[in-house]
């Protein structure tokens, strides 16, 4: 008669039981990850300089505004500074250089220079050259208040000639191109 408690059976026996306990465990559900701790960016208020135009569009009224930023970086100021502008200003005889509810000028630095894609919607106002002028200058005199050389614009990511017809956009603007406003 041969042996019930044979090596082979027993070695059988552990490898069934373990085959039987690793597809428990292979059953059981995945465990609730812990949800992370987020901590929400701190902002601050940042003071800058706004520019708009008089109401006979002849002159820059200059606004200071206080802007909430995340970061103090160039980039975000410059961006947060030109949302406040197309809000449009806060009264103080000042008018607005675009209509308001008008999207916001994307701005991007580069050295010392700024580059600002105007969005195309800005092309089809029925400004005249002051007009056109006055919308540019005030731009100029925001970006260019604290930090940098000149402005290069776009209109919708692209290299063009005129934003309206009058002014020309080859040309980067400095700050002395709109000194006189």
């Amino acid at each position: 008669m041969r042996p019930l408690f044979s090596v082979f059976n027993v070695v059988a026996l552990l490898l069934l039981a373990l085959c039987a306990l690793a597809y428990k465990l292979v059953q059981l559900p995945p465990a609730a990850p812990t949800p992370p701790k987020l901590q929400l960016a701190q902002t601050s208020a940042v003071p800058v300089a706004l520019y708009f135009g008089d109401s006979q569009v002849r002159t820059l009224i200059r606004q200071t505004r206080s802007v909430q930023v995340v970061q103090k970086t160039p980039v975000t100021m410059a961006q947060s500074a030109l949302a406040a502008w197309a809000a449009g200003p806060a009264g103080g005889g000042a008018v607005a250089a675009v209509p308001k509810g008008s999207a916001v000028p994307t701005v991007w630095i580069h050295g010392e220079h700024f580059v600002v894609d105007l969005p195309a919607s800005y092309s089809s106002l029925n400004y005249g050259a002051s007009g056109e002028r006055m919308l540019l200058c005030s731009l100029v005199r925001t970006l260019l208040e604290q930090r940098g050389k000149d402005v290069m614009f776009l209109v919708n990511a692209k290299n063009v000639p005129t934003l309206l017809g009058h002014a020309d956009l080859h040309a980067p603007y400095a700050r002395e191109d709109c000194a006189n406003e």
